[in-house]
């Protein structure tokens, strides 16, 4: 497959950036247009504290028609206009292909009954878990586990999936370590050597199987590297700046799906989104405020400033005053919707994606990064060259001086110990040499040779 080229912006004006529209909308099988001026709920969902074993399986698949019965029946009551249903297998599901889709399939026709009975429009995202890494060190490109990944998305797409996306892992084995270390430079090679190789290989994959099955070819999340180092900030582990510039960097290696035939909306984990639609024009899934049920963050409103879909995250059903936590997540995302999208109907919507953006830019580096002016100005840097390598270094460093002016001009106030990390990673990144086979000669020397295997990448040892 030939990769598309991406050398200039979707959009003319930032104020064009908006949620809820995208120059390149989503149209999917039963007409609901994802990026066409409405910004629909996005739930996604897990079990409670239960395994999933053969003995456990019939009542596994009952709380699973449990939960999609009651998260529709509340969307249904609050009038939502639409709603994206996420089914993210647990990795029982992906060792077990029969599994994962009786599970897919349970979910898929308690939607269509829905759509029938009650005229509630939905689509189903579907999104294995990336088992590959389940192997030490990972293989990538081929075994049980590779295979297994394939088969859920192509059994599922024929069985009425809508997207096909996932939170892939390449260069994971090696990211994981670097973030606890703060060590950019690995990050990159992490980034824009191996996660860039391995979103190559694993989207021209993902892409043919839902061209064959006439699906939509989504978008993947680098949800294991930046939100990795986003929760660790924020447990005060690792730098916030280190953070904010992970949340810039995964850019380049997020673009490889829709280089590799992804056209969105890509998955709701992946803060990089904003800089993707930038860039292609596609439709985003985005979370923020309503995924505290997940995880805390310090990018609760800013996230959905430029978003067409909203999320969760994820929850568990557990039972709560009111309810079953997934319908308390279903509730807040509409309401959320419903007034982000009031807001546009009453010509209101740039204001509302401003007081979005500015009730959380100066109070984070990784909210102010997600400001839709800095948005362009990160995209506009990832265009400039056309390799994976350049660009992951060539964004690190324009974060970097980003928020370093921030600093100076008192729009971002940080603590003088973040300030001080902006100087050592800019310092790292001036060790890294401007030629990528000179880098990876250079890493292949540094990284520890029992955590990756080279050749799963398409590198020579």
């Amino acid at each position: 497959m030939t990769p598309k080229q991406f050398t200039s912006l979707a959009y003319k004006s930032v104020d064009e950036f908006v949620y809820g529209k995208a120059p390149n909308p989503v149209v999917c099988k039963n007409g609901m247009v994802i990026g066409g001026g409405t910004v629909y709920p996005e739930i996604n969902f897990t079990l409670p504290n239960m395994q999933v074993t053969n003995e456990t399986l019939m009542d596994v698949l009952e709380t699973y028609h449990e939960i999609i019965s009651g998260v529709l029946t509340k969307a249904h009551e609050l009038n939502a206009p639409g709603v994206v249903v996420e089914y993210e297998t647990l990795p029982e599901f992906t060792y077990n292909p029969t599994w994962g889709v009786q599970v897919h399939r349970i979910l898929r026709d308690t939607m269509r009954e829905f759509e029938t009975k009650h005229g509630l429009k939905s689509v189903m995202r579907m999104t294995p878990n990336d088992v590959r890494e389940f192997n030490r060190p990972p293989i990538m490109r081929s075994g049980r586990y590779f295979n297994n990944m394939l088969e859920v998305f192509d059994t599922t797409a024929k069985d009425g999936a809508d997207i096909l996306s996932i939170e892939s892992t390449g260069g994971k084995e090696i990211n994981d370590e670097a973030i606890i270390n703060v060590d950019l430079k690995t990050s990159v090679f992490a980034l824009g050597v191996l996660g860039a190789r391995d979103m190559a290989f694993l989207w021209q994959h993902i892409s043919n199987i839902a061209r064959a099955n006439k699906v939509i070819s989504g978008g993947d999340s680098a949800c294991g590297f930046a939100n990795t180092a986003m929760v660790l900030a924020e447990r005060k582990y690792i730098p916030k700046v280190f953070a904010a510039v992970m949340r810039t960097m995964v850019t380049p290696r997020a673009l490889v799906a829709l280089e590799y035939g992804a056209v969105g909306p890509s998955k709701d984990c992946a803060y990089e989104n904003l800089y993707l639609k930038a860039i292609t024009g596609t439709p985003i899934s985005m979370e923020g405020k309503s995924a505290a049920c997940a995880h805390f963050s310090p990018i609760g409103n800013i996230a959905a400033a430029c978003t067409d879909l909203w999320s969760n995250e994820s929850v568990q059903q557990v039972k709560l005053l009111s309810g079953f936590a997934t319908e308390v997540s279903m509730e807040q995302l509409a309401y959320d919707c419903r007034l982000m999208n009031k807001a546009t109907e009453k010509g209101h919507g740039l204001l509302m994606r401003d007081l979005l953006v500015e009730s959380d830019c100066f109070t984070d580096p990784q909210a102010y990064v997600l400001r839709p002016d800095v948005a362009f100005k990160v995209a506009e840097e990832v265009i400039k060259t056309s390799d994976a390598f350049s660009r992951t270094v060539n964004t690190a460093r324009l974060t970097l001086e980003i928020l370093n002016n921030a600093v100076k001009k008192k729009e971002l106030v940080i603590d003088e110990r973040e300030v001080k990390y902006i100087d050592m990673l800019r310092s790292q990144l001036d060790d890294i040499p401007e030629n990528e086979d000179e880098f990876i000669a250079e890493m292949m020397d540094e990284v520890d040779p029992g955590k990756f295997i080279p050749e799963e990448y398409g590198l020579s040892v």
